[in-house]
């Protein structure tokens, strides 16, 4: 339970590798402490006890019971962020949650009511809405830069870059889903908060898993340390392409993959009735586009670079700890808002499940 008059607060992780190593660090950085990890690997609990002086232990349960903490950090597999988020906000504690919120949408709808009526709060680790592009564009929207904002086309591609098969980002059970809930739900994210989470009511969408079973499938960047093919090892989503639309009247068109063939690209072009932008995600440069009539019609493009102290997963740590401190909960990345979200990702599948023409309405009912 977290105390007003602490200045460092205290930190559980449940789940040490790469993301969880991230997360204790930047805590470290900004001063404050990693009390215990959690872990279901022996060597990984080793390697996080030696590197950040603290406790692991093999279960949450066995953390939540031993250990005084004001707050918890979920990277485990998707399957798993459900049973560790509720019961860290059942222990009173502050919970942030790596995306996706769930591996489904009852199991994310869960988090959130257990998260209303908790003393603590869930925040959802959507890390690309801290980037210097993020926020220059929403600073620049809030001064009426762009009007309306109509169209977004949201675009988070891997050439290529499945990770490994028969990791539990390739199975259904434990991820919920491939491409999309791993990269697409980035982009979705990022595109309703620029929109400012408007009523998402109809969505289109395609997923396909062409690459996975490819056995002479080429990994030139290496994101797969061993390649193996079957069924028993990739059963999910490897790309998806979707279109949205809100009940404001703004659209969304979305791509993203792991494998496809065509270039790498994690753009966003936004198209407002004043102006328009474009910058890549986790990035800080934006370019607005505009135009002009004074001395003749012209073509207005200005190139802004933002330079920020803390930026992506540092600015997303340090606003989770800074709200633990201050006791109320973040002002962005709530957890009703990854709900939100998670309704798109599971419309999409089902409209791509369904296999006809009609768009599916999203409700928050």
């Amino acid at each position: 339970m977290s105390d007003p008059d602490r200045d460092a607060v205290r930190v559980g992780v449940v789940g040490l590798g790469g993301m969880g190593r991230i997360h204790a660090e930047n805590v470290r950085d900004f001063n404050h402490e990693i009390r215990a990890g959690v872990d279901v690997a022996a060597d990984t609990r080793e390697s996080f006890e030696r590197d950040f002086d603290a406790r692991t232990y093999e279960s949450h349960e066995e953390m939540y019971d031993r250990e005084d903490l004001d707050a918890v950090i979920v990277t485990t597999p998707n399957k798993y962020h459900e049973p560790v988020a509720v019961g860290a906000l059942e222990n009173g504690l502050n919970v942030l949650v790596e995306k996706p919120l769930a591996h489904t949408l009852d199991s994310a709808e869960r988090i959130a009511e257990t998260a209303q009526a908790a003393e603590g709060f869930c925040m959802v680790g959507f890390h690309y809405r801290f980037s210097g592009a993020s926020s220059m564009f929403k600073a620049y929207q809030r001064k009426g830069q762009f009007g309306e904002i109509k169209h977004i086309e949201a675009n988070y591609v891997r050439r290529r870059g499945i990770p490994a098969p028969g990791s539990w980002f390739t199975n259904r059970e434990l991820a919920g889903g491939g491409a999309l809930l791993d990269l697409g739900v980035h982009a979705v994210d990022l595109a309703l908060y620029l929109l400012d989470f408007p009523e998402v009511t109809e969505v289109v969408g395609e997923t396909r898993s062409e690459f996975g079973a490819d056995e002479q499938y080429a990994d030139p960047d290496n994101w797969s340390s061993e390649w193996t093919v079957g069924s028993e090892t990739f059963d999910v989503d490897d790309s998806v392409s979707a279109f949205l639309k809100c009940e404001n009247g703004a659209t969304v068109s979305l791509e993203s993959a792991w494998a496809t063939n065509r270039e790498s690209i994690d753009e966003f072009t936004v198209r407002g009735t004043e102006s328009g932008a474009r910058f890549q995600m986790g990035e800080d440069d934006l370019t607005i586009f505009d135009t002009g009539l004074d001395g003749g019609d012209h073509y207005i493009d200005s190139e802004q670079t933002a330079h920020p102290e803390v930026t992506g997963w540092r600015a997303e740590s340090k606003t989770f700890l800074d709200a633990v401190l201050a006791g109320q909960p973040p002002v962005q990345n709530s957890v009703e808002e990854g709900v939100q979200v998670q309704r798109v990702l599971d419309a999409i599948y089902e409209s791509s499940e369904r296999g006809d023409e009609h768009a599916l309405r999203v409700s928050r009912e």
